[in-house]
């Protein structure tokens, strides 16, 4: 909880200071629409940039939505992932990081606006909030049930620190997933046993916790289904399509 507050602090901060010496080119057209306009007028604008911008636009636009109307962030980011699928990651983060206590809102707007990109917007807030992963995972899961090795890859390439008991769990069930929820939960097991390890040996832990209940750690056999943090989730044929905050 520490440190996603203190993530949200600098990152608010580092914000503030970058608006205040560059001015969000989008805040003046947003600030004539309603505030039943304003998640429909964000995704207009991001559907308007051009490609080598489309990114910074996205940053851009959610920062001033958000900014305009904290409340609206999951509407804002779900508008703008249903007009603009790849960019539902850029834009779930960026909203994340303005108001972290709706990050698992944020979360569940965009996976049901772009369901196809539940991997990368899992991927994308737990960069910026990774004490975060079970819940925005758990979340993302209940609204794309189908997608759960994407969701484990996410988390493996948003905090590297996690591969190896991810990797430990998944080898348990042969590389089938059960539900998110029990990964999770084993993940979260194993990864506080290490932290646990690394403490009473003297190293500084450094492996995010998480809440929930853990399960029964199920005995290793078959052959792991390793996922590369740098690679993602087994690719489908032509590749993973996220995108990143």
């Amino acid at each position: 909880m520490f440190l996603t507050v203190a993530v949200a602090v600098a990152v608010a901060t580092n914000v503030g200071a970058t608006e205040k010496s560059n001015p969000n080119p989008f805040s003046g057209v947003l600030t004539t629409a309603t505030a039943a306009e304003l998640p429909s007028k964000a995704a207009e604008l991001v559907t308007k940039a051009d490609a080598k911008n489309l990114k910074q636009t996205t940053i851009d636009v959610v920062r001033a939505a958000v900014g305009l109307n904290p409340a609206a962030a999951p509407a804002i980011v779900g508008s703008i992932a249903q007009s603009s699928a790849d960019m539902a990651g850029t834009a779930a983060a960026t909203a994340a990081t303005l108001v972290p206590n709706q990050a698992v809102a944020i979360a569940r707007a965009a996976a049901a606006a772009a369901p196809t990109k539940a991997g990368s917007i899992v991927e994308a807030i737990c960069r910026v909030l990774p004490t975060t992963y079970q819940t925005v995972a758990a979340a993302v899961a209940e609204v794309v049930p189908g997608a759960g090795k994407a969701i484990i890859a996410g988390i493996a390439a948003a905090i590297p620190e996690l591969s190896p008991a991810i990797n430990q769990t998944l080898a348990a069930y042969n590389g089938d997933i059960p539900s998110v929820s029990t990964v999770l939960s084993q993940v979260a097991q194993a990864a506080n046993s290490a932290n646990t390890t690394a403490l009473s040996s003297g190293t500084p832990a450094s492996l995010p916790r998480g809440p929930g209940a853990v399960p029964p750690q199920v005995p290793v056999s078959g052959a792991p289904l390793v996922i590369n943090p740098g690679a993602g989730s087994p690719a489908p044929p032509g590749g993973h399509n996220y995108s990143a905050p």
